[in-house]
């Protein structure tokens, strides 16, 4: 009889984290129905060709099993590619980093320093009814988006953003994207989300924030042209009506 030795107990603590940690991820980036049901099959398949050895459904699983993969890529392409996103992304891979970057007490401090010009300009923008769409990038580079505007690389600065927003200006109508805490480009596309469940009230520049937001973990803000509501889009969801303290506090968390 074979004793567990400690190298067993490791193994099987380290599985058991992984699995933890898949799931805390695949249910972060919505697709965790898509793990039980591949996982409920699996256990199904297992269970009628290995251990039961019933020949007929065994054999039609097997098949089943071989092109399974190519048939959830075909299927759940959207789903997916949020998913590696967010384990490309994920915030608690950023231990790595930090054991090989040395921080400075006020570093969080520098690196939010963005976040009240950004809501003082949404904010206005608001009471004016001028619609914006702001999307700031996160782990997830958004060069090729960037590329679709006009260049700018300025400092961040409530005045400028509001400015590029007025009704009159040529970029008005395109999103602007921050990155590295400077206003990279402005006037750009971005991908459309094509989920049914985004009411019908809300407009392109939803659809345009959802989108970016299913793409990758950047998050967008939506000022309403028509109503002057302020909302966010970020990990595939969008969260609407916010005040400027629901704003700040949501934009100082990512």
């Amino acid at each position: 009889m074979d004793v567990i030795g400690i190298k067993d107990i490791i193994d099987i603590l380290l599985v058991a984290t992984l699995l933890y940690y898949l799931y805390r991820i695949m249910k972060e980036s919505g697709t965790l129905n898509i793990f039980v049901g591949v996982l409920s099959f699996i256990v199904v398949w297992v269970l009628t060709s290995e251990i039961l050895e019933m020949r007929l459904i065994g054999s039609i699983l097997d098949k089943f099993m071989s092109i399974g993969l190519l048939i959830l890529v075909i299927l759940f392409q959207e789903q997916i590619k949020r998913f590696l996103v967010a384990i490309g992304s994920h915030r608690r891979w950023n231990f790595l980093k930090k054991l090989f970057k040395h921080k400075r007490p006020n570093d969080e401090e520098e690196t939010k320093k963005w976040v009240m010009p950004v809501v003082y300009a949404c904010m206005n923008l608001a009471r004016s009814k001028t619609g914006a769409l702001i999307v700031i990038q996160q782990e997830v580079s958004l060069e090729n988006f960037e590329n679709t505007g006009d260049i700018i690389d300025a400092k961040i600065n409530s005045r400028l953003i509001e400015n590029i927003f007025f009704k009159n200006s040529p970029l008005h109508d395109g999103a602007l994207i921050i990155a590295d805490d400077r206003i990279k480009s402005a006037g750009c596309i971005l991908p459309v989300s094509h989920d049914t469940n985004i009411p019908r009230s809300l407009g392109l520049r939803h659809r345009s924030a959802l989108g970016i937001a299913q793409e990758t973990d950047a998050v967008a803000i939506i000022v309403s042209e028509e109503t002057g509501n302020v909302s966010i889009a970020h990990k595939g969801k969008l969260f609407t009506k916010l005040s400027s303290t629901e704003l700040e506090h949501r934009l100082s968390l990512v």
